[in-house]
């Protein structure tokens, strides 16, 4: 397919490196109006352009990776020279009656939420679209597989799923800092207690995903009774790690909805 990708941010360029790493096959174009800070990308074979309609007409899906200010503005832009188009809207906040009240019933609006793991295939995209666009909706759901997991979801969820996947991967790169931190404390130098803090994540998430069974049964597994995990899990929790991880996951969630 060829792929339109408008706004080359850090979420733009980072679903343009993955698709050009883990979606083969595809034409990719992002745009920016200073294009400076990402020419790189065209060694990975991405058309890079300061036009936003630069050979849009042909564009399979087109994908808005903007801030909402400036969605009225790019689709002043765009939508005299292209119809019939599925238009990806990852700008926050924008419904997709609106985005289709604003792009016409020629094109098709669907709602997705990646996050920046896209450029290392590794996103957790969350996708909302009309029943009525089900079939073009595939076509943006089977791109995004590629770049990680794109569960479809209801588009009341699409603002918690903001906060749960793109905001959470902030928050997990924070627990990820807390624990080199504490292995510094406890004699590693920053790199190592780095490396093996972040490989832990990572093979924990892995154990979840494969096995899909709920986090206490893992937990089960490598705790002992009087051992050492127990014994600082339960520290943790008289200090709040799980009530403060969900309290601020429902804050952020109430800054997105005002």
């Amino acid at each position: 397919m060829k792929i339109h990708i408008i706004g080359g941010g850090n979420l733009g360029v980072a679903i343009a490196k993955g698709l050009s790493k883990f979606s083969h096959g595809n034409q990719i174009t992002i745009t920016r109006r200073n294009t400076s800070s990402i020419l790189y990308l065209e060694q990975l074979g991405v058309n890079v352009s300061t036009d936003n309609k630069y050979e849009i007409q042909d564009a399979d899906i087109i994908i808005l990776t903007i801030k909402p200010y400036q969605i009225d503005i790019v689709l002043a832009e765009i939508l005299p020279v292209i119809s019939n188009k599925i238009i990806a809207s990852a700008v926050s906040g924008l419904s997709i009656e609106n985005l289709q009240n604003k792009i016409g019933a020629s094109n098709s609006a669907i709602r997705i939420m990646p996050n920046i793991a896209s450029q290392f295939g590794a996103s957790a995209t969350c996708i909302a679209f009309h029943e009525k666009d089900i079939k073009k909706a595939q076509n943006v759901v089977s791109l995004f597989q590629n770049l990680g997991t794109a569960p479809i979801i209801d588009e009341k969820l699409m603002d918690a799923a903001t906060v749960l996947a793109a905001s959470g991967t902030a928050f997990a790169l924070r627990y990820i800092r807390a624990s080199m931190q504490a292995g510094i404390e406890i004699g590693f130098d920053w790199q190592t207690a780095l490396a093996i803090s972040a490989q832990t994540v990572k093979g924990a998430a892995e154990m979840i995903m494969e096995e899909q069974i709920h986090p206490e049964q893992l937990i089960d597994r490598v705790t002992t009774p009087q051992g050492c995990t127990i014994a600082g899990l339960n520290e943790m929790e008289m200090h709040g790690f799980s009530s403060s991880l969900i309290r601020g996951i429902k804050t952020s969630l109430k800054q997105i909805k005002g």
